[in-house]
């Protein structure tokens, strides 16, 4: 098996690297790992509104991004290690995790880490999950990746995925809520999350074979062009989301505001504004100016501002009002 050695903390370049292993690279069974940089990782069919609480994400900076595998949202950030198995398989490989997660459990086990597989495609210490798996398979080819909770930061991994109350109607793929817990609490003697991935790749060896493999400059452009083309864009990472409805409703001082918005790919297809303030304006207008924008800030302050918005709500400002419909 080939091992990649990898220093991306980004998201959107190792699943680049993933697609690559996948469809372009030699024919040949890789295993690479990576650490992130704080981030919300959702699966392929999920609404990612749904899954994150994204005034909390902004607020904090954290990356999120789609991956190619179906299956529920995760946290990483840099006391989480995660790892990547692309291999020639069969259909019948797909959703076989115990295949897949063996050596990783073995592994484990070998430090006095009793990990077991549970369910479909967790893995768990004590009836806490430290990791959770997920599978993609294209011509002949799979892709099977998961987490480690190491030591990670779970109060924030509870506030990033703690989505606030929010009244959508999705069709999206929903993630449930699991026990977590860090294998750092359960180790005999003391290591770091560099010699954890060592100790996994040492003993991966002594049944794989690991030999090391050098990208070439031509396949680093390569991944890099994939990494900025798609998985870095709004349209994948937001505008793929399944289409969905939302409300939003607030009391402020002009009145109560309810905003109830269609998104299709990410846009908003529909807008319907209710509530009880007084307007100056017919509130037709403003429904109509944010039908067609996508769904985020930099579009809605494109077609709103302070003096438009003001001739509906007394006293509010355009960027109050675009954060209260997006947060």
């Amino acid at each position: 098996m080939k091992y990649i050695d990898t220093n991306w903390d980004i998201p959107f370049m190792n699943f680049a690297l993933e697609e690559y292993l996948l469809t372009s690279a030699p024919k040949e069974d890789f295993i690479f790992f990576y650490i992130h940089k704080p981030s919300i990782i959702v699966g392929k069919h999920q609404n990612t509104l749904e899954e994150i609480n994204k005034s909390f994400v902004d607020q904090e900076g954290i990356v999120v991004a789609r991956r190619l595998s179906g299956g529920g949202a995760v946290y990483h950030d840099a006391g989480n290690l995660n790892f990547s198995f692309v291999k020639t398989a069969q259909e019948s490989d797909m959703n076989n995790f115990e295949k897949f997660t063996r050596p990783i459990i073995n592994a484990l086990n070998s430090m006095g880490i009793n990990a077991e597989l549970s369910g479909r495609n967790d893995l768990l210490i004590e009836d806490k999950k430290i990791s959770g798996n997920a599978q993609y398979y294209k011509n002949g080819r799979i892709l099977s990746h998961g987490t480690l909770l190491f030591n990670a930061n779970l109060a924030k991994l509870s506030q990033a995925l703690n989505v606030k109350d929010l009244k959508i109607q999705s069709k999206g793929i929903k993630s449930v809520q699991s026990r977590v817990a860090n294998i750092i609490d359960y180790l005999e003697e003391p290591m770091t999350i560099y010699e954890l991935k060592h100790k996994i790749l040492d003993f991966l060896d002594e049944d794989l074979a690991i030999e090391e493999y050098s990208l070439t400059k031509q396949e680093l452009e390569h991944i890099n062009n994939l990494a900025k083309t798609k998985f870095e864009l709004w349209e994948w990472n937001w505008g793929r989301s399944p289409d969905f409805s939302i409300q939003k409703m607030d009391k402020f001082s002009c009145g109560l505001i309810d905003v109830r918005l269609d998104i299709a790919k990410g846009i908003i297809k529909n807008c319907k504004i209710y509530g009880d303030f007084f307007s100056l304006n017919d509130i037709v207008n403003l429904e109509n100016k944010m039908i067609g924008c996508m769904y985020t800030i930099a579009a809605l302050r494109e077609v709103l501002d302070d003096d438009f918005i003001s001739t509906f709500f007394k006293d509010q400002s355009a960027e109050s009002f675009i954060r209260f419909v997006t947060d």
